[in-house]
């Protein structure tokens, strides 16, 4: 076979390819577009007395060609200047929205940490008040905006006592209320035994004994037998007014368990249709309907940025301790269980179960909550420095890997309808207790907690449901009262007239 000649084969190529321009150039020349362009540009030239002789068509063609070269050399070199200006301005926009980012993070961070202010400064300290009955992820939002105008927070915490006076028996004890609010981040110190109707003399003792500047409360009116239950504070120019955190309250929450329905699962979803949990299903004074509510919380990545506010990643060689669950009806049960769980190393990481996860382990309506108003909660607690959303039921070796997990930890006490014990009847993708913690059991990892308080979610139900009467009476009164706030602050009515201009 002859050998394949480089030098002969260039040669070819270049005669090849000036026969092939000049052939195309020789067709271009003489085709019927080009005479014709030529035709018309003679016509005008004549049309405008310009005496001959006039181009000829490699003329036309000559300059054609050098004025299209002349354009994709100018757009080369020139033309596509703003697209490179437009990358560069892009990538300085990229690293300024970083910046915003990590100053926001800064500030959230300042805002949450109770050091950061200097010991020479003045500490500005806020009180708030409350029963905090049910504490939910709006109470903590409340003690962070309260927290927000001064720089250091004290929460009096209502007398079983006087709330019954002004508005019946809470559900939970002074206690287990007194446990959740201190174990709140947002939270630098609690006062017990506060009453639900503050006198002048106690407000006075209050501003003196703790050194007060200002008195917070919502923006919701807080009216007991006809009466400003901060008129006091207001007189004195010490009272300072914060936005309630909308879409959640207590009587939303307590409305969700006697209605007993899983259509707060989801914003604004229908879900199953729920009963009362008493047997009687019949509702004749409509109080059923005023209760009735689904999940109005509008979760946004700037609330769970500001609730997130402080969690950093864990040291380097700190031993990082995980507990899973669901965390519905967030209560001083999960604080203390917390509490003892971050004992076991340096750095806390919980897990959330996601709402379809948590109601086929437990069936029925569960959970009361959905996965974003139980994140919050868990995030507002002290105790933890993170949290994994939407976690996986089994605890695999990857996962464990994956976190550097050192210890895996579950209370001797939950929330009595685990599931994991007992899954829901039936259903092929429940999971046993000894299948969720089969791997780290077998790695050596995996220790029971002894509760320190045996407050259940079911035990909450249970109190619930003993006075469901009083509860269903109360809940009806307020729910209207809430619509009504609403319906005023939005002007959802429409009793303004729109603007004809």
């Amino acid at each position: 076979m002859e050998e394949f000649c480089y030098p002969e084969f260039l040669v070819a190529l270049h005669e090849w390819t000036w026969h092939y321009l000049w052939a195309m150039t020789d067709y271009i020349l003489t085709s019927k577009w080009m005479v014709l362009l030529v035709h018309w540009i003679h016509v005008v030239l004549i049309y405008f007395g310009v005496p001959p002789p006039h181009p000829t068509a490699e003329q036309v063609g000559l300059c054609l060609g050098a004025t299209i070269s002349t354009l994709i050399a100018y757009y080369v070199f020139f033309g596509n200047r703003h697209l490179r200006r437009r990358k560069v301005l892009q990538r300085e926009l990229n690293k300024a929205q970083d910046r915003v980012q990590e100053l926001e993070e800064l500030l959230l961070e300042a805002e949450a940490n109770p050091d950061y202010h200097t010991d020479d400064e003045k500490k500005i300290r806020i009180f708030m008040d409350g029963a905090f009955d049910l504490m939910h992820y709006g109470h903590m939002n409340a003690f962070r905006r309260a927290r927000s105008l001064g720089n250091y927070l004290v929460v009096g915490v209502n007398s079983d006592e006087s709330i019954k006076q002004c508005k019946g028996p809470p559900v939970l004890t002074e206690e287990e209320r007194m446990i959740s609010v201190s174990g709140c981040k947002f939270v630098d110190e609690v006062v017990p035994n506060c009453p639900y109707v503050m006198s002048e003399d106690y407000l006075d003792w209050v501003i003196k004994t703790y050194n007060i500047d200002y008195v917070v409360h919502g923006d919701d009116p807080c009216i007991v037998n006809g009466k400003d239950v901060y008129e006091s504070a207001k007189k004195r120019g010490k009272f300072k007014e914060i936005r309630r955190t909308e879409g959640v309250s207590t009587t939303d929450i307590v409305g969700r368990m006697l209605l007993m329905s899983t259509s707060h699962h989801q914003q604004g979803g229908l879900g199953e249709s729920g009963h009362l949990v008493s047997t009687n299903k019949k509702d004749p004074s409509g109080e059923g309907k005023a209760m009735a509510s689904y999940s109005k919380f509008l979760t946004t990545s700037r609330m769970l940025r500001l609730f997130s506010a402080g969690v950093k990643a864990p040291p380097k060689g700190a031993k990082i301790v995980y507990i899973d669950g669901a965390w519905d009806m967030f209560h001083a049960g999960h604080v203390m269980l917390f509490k003892k769980a971050r004992e076991f190393g340096d750095y806390l990481v919980v897990g959330v179960h996601g709402d379809e996860a948590v109601n086929r382990q437990r069936g029925s309506f569960f959970p009361i909550m959905n996965l974003n108003e139980r994140v919050l909660s868990v995030l507002g607690c002290v105790h933890v420095d993170d949290v994994l959303i939407d976690a996986p039921l089994i605890i695999t070796r990857e996962m464990i890997a994956s976190l550097n997990i050192c210890a895996v930890v579950h209370g001797t006490v939950n929330d009595g309808l685990d599931g994991r014990s007992t899954p829901k009847a039936g259903h092929a993708h429940a999971f046993t207790y000894e299948e969720s913690y089969e791997v780290p059991t077998q790695m050596g990892i995996f220790h029971k907690i002894d509760s320190s308080i045996d407050l259940t979610l079911l035990g909450v139900m249970t109190r619930i449901q003993k006075q469901q009467d009083m509860f269903t009476k109360k809940i009806s009164k307020k729910k209207r009262a809430e619509n009504e706030y609403y319906n005023n602050l939005y002007n959802l009515n429409g009793s303004k007239e729109p603007d004809s201009k």
